[in-house]
C-alpha cells in the first residue's frame, strides 16, 4: 500500500497506547473489512516517522488471507483477492482527511515493506524570509529568521556523505548500528525565500535527518563554519542542532526488482537490529 499522511495532529507513525497515530488510523480502518474478510494484525512500514513529520510516499504491507467468497458488491478474484481498487476508495471513505492510501496490489512473493527496501527518500523545507512562513505552508516548513546560503551548506553537505557512521547525528539506542550510506544532501532554493534539501540513504537511524539539516542551517546562516558538520561527525558526540519535525516529509522508497526482494529483506535483516528509517 502507498499511503500520505499530513503528520501534523500525530504522535508519529507506531501505535501507542492513548495518542493518536498513523498505524492506529489506518489499522482501524483495515480492521473494519467487510463480513468474511481478514483481519490483519499490524501492518509493517517502510520507515516510521516521529510525531509532526509527513509523508508522500510511504509504503506498507500487510499479510492478509484471501477471500474464499464475494464479500458484498467488491468483486473478487480466483485469487482470493478483492478489487484493490474498490477496497482503496473503500479504505479512504473510512480514514480521516490527513491520510490517505493512494493505491493498493498484492505484493510480489519475499516482499518486505521494511527489509525489502534499498533506498530512503526525505524532503526537508524552510523559509528565510524576514516575516516568517507563508500561512499555507506553516505545517510543512520550517521559519529561519536568517539569510542561509545554499552554496555554504552543499558544501558542508558535501563531507558527510558516503558509508559513514552518523553516532553524532543519531539519537542513541541500545542495538543497532548507527554505519548509514548517504548516498544524498543536496539543498536547493526554489522560491525566492523557500528552500529544500532532498536526502536520500539505505537507511537512516533516528532523527538523523533533522539532525543533518540542524546543523547545516546553522552553517548556512553564518554561525557555523563550513567544516563543522564534518567535525561532529568525526567527533561521534551527538550536538543539540536538530530541526523541527514540521519541516521533514518522506517523499519515496526504491526497491530491488522483484527477484531481489527476499535476498535483500534477509541482507537487512542480518545487519539492522534496530528500526531502521525512523525519522
Amino acid at each position: 500500500m502507498d499511503v500520505s499522511y499530513d503528520g501534523t495532529d500525530f504522535s508519529g507513525w507506531a501505535r501507542q497506547p492513548s495518542r493518536r497515530t498513523v498505524q492506529g488510523v489506518l489499522e482501524e480502518a483495515l480492521h473494519r473489512q467487510p463480513p468474511g474478510a481478514s483481519v490483519p494484525k499490524s501492518v509493517v512500514v517502510a520507515g516510521r516517522t516521529d510525531a509532526g513529520v509527513h509523508a508522500t510516499g510511504q509504503v506498507v504491507h500487510v499479510d492478509v488471507m484471501p477471500l474464499s467468497e464475494p464479500s458484498g458488491r467488491i468483486p473478487v478474484s480466483a485469487l482470493g483477492v478483492p478489487d484493490l481498487t474498490r477496497m482503496t476508495g473503500r479504505w479512504n471513505r473510512l480514514l480521516p482527511g490527513d491520510v490517505r492510501v493512494l493505491g493498493a496490489r498484492v505484493a510480489p512473493d519475499g516482499f518486505d515493506a521494511r527489509f525489502s527496501a534499498i533506498r530512503r527518500h526525505y524532503r526537508y523545507r524552510v523559509s528565510d524570509a524576514p516575516w516568517g512562513v507563508d500561512p499555507l505552508r506553516r505545517n510543512d516548513t520550517l521559519a529561519w529568521n536568517r539569510p542561509l546560503s545554499t552554496d555554504a551548506m552543499n558544501a558542508a553537505a558535501a563531507s558527510l556523505l558516503g558509508l559513514q557512521d552518523f553516532a553524532a547525528y543519531c539519537k542513541q539506542r541500545d542495538t543497532g548500528t548507527t554505519i548509514r550510506e548517504l548516498q544524498r544532501l543536496e539543498w536547493r532554493r526554489v522560491d525566492e525565500h523557500l528552500l529544500e534539501v532532498s536526502v536520500s540513504a539505505d537507511a537512516f537511524c533516528h532523527s538523523m535527518v533533522r539532525s543533518l539539516v540542524g546543523a547545516l542551517l546553522l552553517v548556512g546562516d553564518g554561525r557555523r563554519a563550513r567544516d563543522w558538520p564534518e567535525q561532529v561527525l568525526a567527533s561521534g558526540v551527538r550536538d543539540s542542532a536538530v530541526a523541527p519535525a514540521h519541516g521533514l516529509t518522506l517523499t519515496a522508497v526504491d526497491y530491488p526488482p522483484d527477484a531481489e526482494l527476499a535476498a535483500r529483506a534477509e541482507q537487512t535483516r542480518n545487519v539492522r537490529t534496530s528500526p531502521a528509517g525512523r525519522e
